[in-house]
């Protein structure tokens, strides 16, 4: 790599209490200037991350929110962030990211005997293990078992659970450790399928988890909810007939998988059409039939007109 920049060679950091690190950062950090060292605190304080390189924001994000409580955990993500960053873009030709990485890898020099002063267990594969495992036990499930767990806290400990063990594969292949403790395996089980159901969302909470919320008890809300299910006459794809006969999917589902639409921007556009129908259903005086039979048609009659 040019430019200041050279990539780990060795994986994820060395086993057994070397101070030097792995291979690509066992070089002595060179001089630089003022304005490096500023723009390498605004990456790491604020995930300023280029947008080429957007996979490894999260990454980057629990290594700052558990730096004060373990150091070396923290150290390990950051490699992890700075090696998929490497892969992502070998020869560093995304705007900002050869100054990013540049700065990234500065910060693994500045850290990696100070973290390993501070790492609890003998190795950086117990180190992990052993912090997921508190993590998940001590954090996430008490707050999923709590009488009134919050649901944004909730969503933000699953995904940083799963960023964790993400890491901690990582670093057990590096160290070649062929088996992971069963309950770790369990957990890590339990947070990907508790991930899925706590999906981002902006207004309206349309997962599982999100049906007892107040504003999706809204009659208004779960009539369009409902129109938008109502796909009868459809033609679907053999791998979605089966969730389409449950009521899984929506209209959106299908215009999605029909024109190739993005995820995220089906979910967008499915917030903001249910809002538009209750807006529009809330305002009628006085209040019409049930509004899901008569949606669907000028809906779909709608997206033909505009797709002509």
């Amino acid at each position: 790599m040019a430019g200041g920049e050279k990539a780990p060679t060795s994986g994820m950091p060395a086993v057994a209490g070397s101070a030097s690190g792995p291979q690509g950062l066992s070089r002595r950090p060179s001089t630089r200037s003022s304005v490096m060292a500023t723009f390498s605190m605004e990456v790491f304080d604020n995930e300023v991350v280029p947008s080429s390189l957007a996979s490894i924001a999260p990454v980057l994000r629990v290594a700052s929110e558990i730096e004060a409580e373990r150091p070396r955990v923290a150290y390990l993500c950051r490699f992890y962030a700075f090696e998929k960053a490497h892969r992502v873009d070998p020869s560093s030709s995304g705007r900002g990211v050869r100054q990013f990485k540049t700065a990234l890898l500065q910060r693994l020099e500045r850290d990696n005997t100070p973290s390993l002063a501070k790492r609890v267990k003998k190795s950086d594969a117990r180190e992990i293990e052993s912090f997921y495992q508190q993590y998940y036990e001590n954090y996430v499930r008490a707050l999923d078992q709590g009488e009134q767990a919050d649901r944004a806290q909730l969503g933000k400990a699953y995904q940083t659970a799963g960023v964790l063990f993400e890491v901690l594969c990582a670093v057990n292949k590096t160290e070649k450790v062929e088996e992971v403790a069963p309950e770790i395996i369990a957990a890590a089980k339990d947070v990907q399928e508790k991930t899925e159901i706590y999906v981002p969302y902006n207004i309206l909470p349309l997962d599982a988890a999100g049906a007892s919320q107040c504003i999706m008890q809204l009659e208004e809300i779960k009539a369009a909810v409902t129109a938008l299910r109502d796909t009868r006459g459809l033609n679907w794809p053999s791998f979605d007939q089966q969730r389409q006969k449950t009521g899984d999917l929506d209209l959106l589902d299908w215009l999605r998988v029909m024109f190739g639409f993005q995820r995220d921007n089906v979910r967008n556009q499915r917030e903001h059409l249910i809002l538009l129908l209750a807006n529009v259903h809330i305002r009628l005086s006085p209040k019409p039939e049930p509004l899901n039979k008569a949606c669907t048609h000028c809906f779909l009659l709608n997206y033909i007109t505009r797709a002509k």
